[in-house]
């Protein structure tokens, strides 16, 4: 992996994006978390995307998914008070 990926990695961890466990000098991101860091690689290297950025796009899209989960709800909410009118 180039330095610069290493660096861009070491910025990511140090604003919060992602976080790095440290074992035995050798340092690890979970599983869980390369699907974001694969996001957020595109996000930098092919859309030229700052650290900036990718923070406010990452704060969008969990607000975007709260809402989304708030519209679920409120729609089964909605059936149930459907069928018990009909």
């Amino acid at each position: 992996m180039s330095r610069h990926r290493i660096s861009f990695i070491s910025s990511l961890q140090q604003t919060g994006l992602i976080e790095i466990t440290t074992i035995e000098d050798n340092r690890y991101i979970d599983v869980e978390q390369l699907q974001q860091l694969e996001k957020y690689i595109r996000f930098y290297y092919e859309l030229d995307i700052n650290l900036e950025g990718i923070e406010t796009i990452k704060h969008l899209l969990q607000r975007v998914n709260v809402m989304q989960k708030e519209i679920t709800a409120l729609r089964n909410l909605l059936r149930l008070y459907e069928n018990d009118v009909h």
